[in-house]
């Protein structure tokens, strides 16, 4: 397998969750496809729920657990369902095709939110920071 899109959303999802996914495979663009699976299939609240556990134990099992930010994890997830709303897209590739910033300029997005540091602040890690800037 050279990437999740190889996977089925339900194969993706189960692998993630079961933390069989190759970590080496987990990029930024499969955190967005799972932040979009669990978005349109459970919703937005039990989406940052769903990411916020696997997220954290995917990232104890294959590192060090430093990694995981629950305010990054959170942001993802409402970024992710604002462009659900707006979506005419029943398939990831179709989505981040109609909405590629999401990829290629995620961290420019969540600095729209932020006039802080998320990236490296010790209590965004820990707790989701709502944005002060704007809100999601």
């Amino acid at each position: 397998m050279n990437t999740h899109l190889n996977l089925t959303n339900l194969e993706f999802e189960t692998q993630l969750e079961n933390c069989t996914f190759k970590p080496e495979l987990f990029s930024h663009e499969a955190h967005i496809r799972l932040a979009w699976i669990h978005v349109t299939k459970y919703g937005v609240e039990q989406a940052s729920i769903n990411l916020c556990k696997q997220i954290k134990i995917f990232d104890i099992t294959f590192d060090d657990g430093t990694k995981y930010n629950k305010t990054i994890t959170i942001a993802c997830v409402k970024a992710v369902n604002h462009f659900v709303q707006k979506s005419k897209s029943v398939v990831f590739k179709d989505f981040i095709l109609e909405f590629p910033r999401l990829i290629t300029n995620f961290k420019e997005l969540l600095n729209q939110h932020y006039s802080f540091d998320i990236y490296h602040s010790k209590l965004a890690k820990e707790e989701f920071l709502e944005p002060d800037l704007l809100p999601f």
